[in-house]
């Protein structure tokens, strides 16, 4: 079945309508309300003690007075039910009936509707996978920053080599109302997702010895943590989390190869250093050549110089100790 290009437009829509903007708003000073609370308690109880009294003393109904004192000593306990206080780097999403009414950000003691909530939150059971919801609660969301260390994963690289890898991200709530009305659980689609960034960065990249100017894992960090730091954002900036760092913490080959790829890194640094040696004799052969032509020291023929050359290629790239043998010449016996 297509989808029509009209249809895609329109789900397209419903989806950015879906899409929830932190809207930060100012509630009324805790320190300024305390009193009025005080007050209504205070004047309500007073107002119930003066109606039992006159009842008792002149036997006549105080049912105005009972009512005004239970209205005011409701509202008073109802009050008591808006105070909150933020600490720096806290937030409180605002919830009324269903209705999100904004954000408070401020750091303090603050006084908000006492019918506002945070909404119920889900919460994933250990070892399941799987989440259940723990009512409305008046929680608050931390706008600090947090380090995630995630565990060590064992994935194949871009050559098909099964690696371990491991990173840490560190992370924190960017907008409140998407990380709370967007996703069900912003650390634990924080974590499911940083895992499902790792695999896909560890797929992408080859372990060590790419080819010409390549990126690979363990030559490239800052240009792999780089990479990782930009997926996590794309993937992350759904659920309000702003990300500041990422970074490998751990990088090494699966147990069952890391034997193998050991020795083929000494084959490959053995190598590499015996290129520098040749390279290194062939200058200073060369260079001797030179100088002993150039200061007419000695005049050698070409099986000489082939002979030379033979026997200082030996001295200089030979890894056994050199025994210099010193011609005295010969004589008659």
């Amino acid at each position: 079945m297509q989808i029509r290009p009209a249809e895609k437009e329109r789900s397209a829509h419903l989806d950015r309508s879906r899409v929830n903007r932190e809207r930060e708003v100012h509630v009324p000073s805790g320190w300024l309300i305390l009193p009025v609370t005080l007050a209504l308690l205070l004047v309500g109880a007073i107002l119930l003690f003066s109606a039992a009294h006159q009842s008792a003393r002149y036997g006549s109904s105080a049912g105005p007075l009972i009512v005004a004192g239970l209205a005011l000593l409701i509202l008073g306990v109802l009050s008591l039910f808006g105070f909150f206080t933020l600490q720096p780097n806290e937030a409180r999403v605002l919830i009324l009936f269903g209705a999100y009414c904004g954000t408070v950000r401020t750091s303090g003691f603050h006084w908000g509707n006492p019918f506002y909530s945070n909404g119920p939150r889900s919460v994933e059971v250990a070892g399941t996978g799987k989440g259940f919801l723990r009512g409305t609660s008046r929680q608050k969301i931390s706008l600090r920053a947090r380090n995630l260390n995630g565990d060590r994963l064992k994935v194949n690289d871009k050559r098909g080599n099964p690696i371990e890898i491991a990173a840490v991200v560190v992370w924190r709530v960017q907008d409140t109302a998407q990380a709370t009305f967007d996703v069900d659980d912003y650390e634990a689609y924080v974590r499911i997702q940083s895992e499902s960034a790792v695999r896909h960065l560890a797929s992408a990249y080859a372990y060590d010895h790419g080819e010409e100017d390549e990126i690979t894992l363990r030559s490239n960090v800052e240009e792999v943590s780089q990479a990782l730091r930009r997926e996590l954002q794309e993937r992350l900036v759904k659920a309000g989390v702003f990300v500041e760092e990422a970074r490998l913490t751990h990088l090494a080959y699966a147990p069952e190869i890391a034997s193998a790829m050991l020795r083929r890194q000494q084959a490959e640094a053995v190598i590499a250093a015996r290129q520098k040696i040749v390279a290194g004799a062939v200058s200073m052969v060369d260079m001797a050549l030179r100088q002993l032509a150039e200061r007419h020291l000695l005049e050698l023929e070409a099986a000489q110089k082939a002979a030379m050359v033979s026997n200082l290629m030996v001295v200089l790239c030979g890894e056994a100790e050199v025994h210099p043998i010193i011609n005295a010449g010969t004589g008659n016996t």
